[in-house]
């Protein structure tokens, strides 16, 4: 996965949180510069929607970003966060192997494997033991942020099994796997953009997706 810096929803950059939230309001400017659809949850979901944050590469294109469904959580592993039932979709723009901008270097493609790492480093937010104080937290997340990596070059293996769920109404196979986390999945849409998803107390299993038609209703 290429290098890319952290920007807000209205894609100017921001603020970071060490629990990695935006500290400014978001809004939906950024997903409007995004030059590919924006997937979430089909309308079979009635819950809530919400917006998450976009990123960007250094020349500002939007590489991929994020919508929310259910629950809003909090950012620790607190009563509310284990209560919140969410799923989070994340939308991986379809991107081949390129020079970079200063011609120094290549930037790799993106693949159903950039959407899995996304997908599973971003779960890990939400899910860090309460318990732990500020360094051990650190030393922890940085440990599990490598096992999701790791687990993403691989998908072929276990933990990760396929599942098949609806893509715009097409059969797509999806690579999932569980944890005591929560649940991570990863795959491609028919037009090529690179799905990965993640949450904890809604099921996997009946989800849907498809191209988010007004990004605007997810609010901001």
């Amino acid at each position: 996965m290429e290098t890319t810096s952290r920007v807000g929803a209205d894609g100017a950059p921001r603020a970071v949180t060490a629990e990695g939230t935006p500290t400014a309001r978001r809004s939906v400017d950024g997903y409007l510069k995004a030059p590919f659809p924006w997937y979430g949850l089909d309308e079979a979901f009635t819950g809530p929607r919400w917006l998450m944050t976009v990123a960007a590469a250094a020349d500002g294109t939007v590489q991929h970003g994020s919508t929310g469904h259910g629950e809003e959580p909090v950012v620790r592993a607190d009563a509310g966060a284990e209560r919140a039932r969410f799923a989070v979709v994340v939308t991986v723009g379809s991107s081949p192997v390129r020079h970079t901008g200063d011609g120094t270097g290549v930037l790799e493609a993106t693949t159903v494997s950039s959407a899995a790492w996304l997908a599973g480093s971003s779960l890990l937010a939400y899910t860090w033991p309460p318990q732990m104080d500020h360094t051990l937290r650190g030393e922890w997340l940085d440990q599990q942020t490598e096992t999701a990596f790791e687990l993403a070059d691989d998908l072929g293996q276990a933990p990760w099994s396929t599942l098949s769920l609806p893509v715009g109404g097409v059969p797509v196979s999806f690579h999932y796997r569980e944890s005591e986390f929560g649940w991570v999945l990863a795959g491609s849409a028919p037009d090529g953009v690179h799905i990965g998803a993640y949450g904890r107390g809604m099921s996997a299993y009946g989800l849907g997706f498809s191209v988010i038609g007004d990004i605007a209703s997810y609010g901001g």
